[in-house]
C-alpha cells in the first residue's frame, strides 16, 4: 500500500514537470549558430533570426544610418579561437558583439568589446575594437525570409554573409597559418 502511493506520488511529480515544459512559448526569432574552422583555428557567431514576414527590411524595419544589433533579441556575438584578418586589419582572438549601421550602399560593421547585451540600447562606441565599411551586395532573384548569418570558406579564406530580404554583406577574414 504505502509501495503504491509512492509511485502515484513519483508520478504526479513527474507528470507535472512535462506538463510545465509543454508551456515555454519558442521564440519568434530563434537563436542561430554558424562557424568556421580552420587547422586550431576557429570562427563561432551566435545570433537570433528575425523574419520578414512580408515587411520592407532596410531603411524601414532597420532604419539606414543608425546601429543595428544585427539580428534580434541579444546583440550578435563572434568568438575567435586565434587572431584573424577582417578586411586585412587585424581582429584579435576573443568575443565580441557585432553591431552595424546599414546604409543603401555600403556599412558599418562593428566589433565591439561589450558583451551579453540585449540589443544595442546599451551599445558604447567607446568600448568599439574595430570598425570597418563594406559594400552592399544585392543577392539577385533569391529572397532570405530569415535573417541569416554565415561562412562561405575556402581554406583559411573565408567570408563572414549577412542575408537578409535581398541585401548581402560579404565581410572577409583570413585565418591565419598556425607556427610550426
Amino acid at each position: 500500500m504505502i509501495r503504491a502511493k509512492s509511485w502515484q506520488i513519483v508520478f504526479l511529480f513527474l507528470s507535472s514537470h512535462i506538463v510545465c515544459a509543454q508551456d515555454v512559448p519558442l521564440r519568434p526569432s530563434p537563436t542561430a549558430l554558424t562557424y568556421a574552422r580552420y587547422k586550431d583555428s576557429y570562427a563561432k557567431v551566435t545570433y537570433c533570426q528575425p523574419r520578414k514576414r512580408g515587411r520592407e527590411i532596410f531603411g524601414k524595419l532597420v532604419p539606414y544610418g543608425e546601429v543595428w544589433r544585427t539580428g534580434a533579441n541579444e546583440a550578435t556575438e563572434i568568438t575567435l579561437t586565434r587572431d584573424v584578418f577582417v578586411n586585412d586589419t587585424l581582429l584579435a582572438a576573443g568575443t565580441y558583439s557585432i553591431f552595424t549601421i546599414p546604409g543603401v550602399t555600403s556599412w558599418t560593421i562593428i566589433f565591439n568589446k561589450d558583451l551579453g547585451l540585449w540589443g544595442s540600447y546599451n551599445y558604447n562606441p567607446k568600448m568599439d575594437f574595430m570598425r570597418l565599411r563594406i559594400p552592399v551586395q544585392d543577392t539577385g532573384s533569391e529572397t532570405y525570409e530569415s535573417f541569416t548569418i554565415q561562412f562561405d570558406q575556402r581554406n583559411s579564406v573565408a567570408d563572414l554573409l549577412l542575408l537578409w530580404d535581398k541585401t548581402k554583406i560579404s565581410i572577409p577574414f583570413q585565418f591565419i597559418e598556425p607556427k610550426p
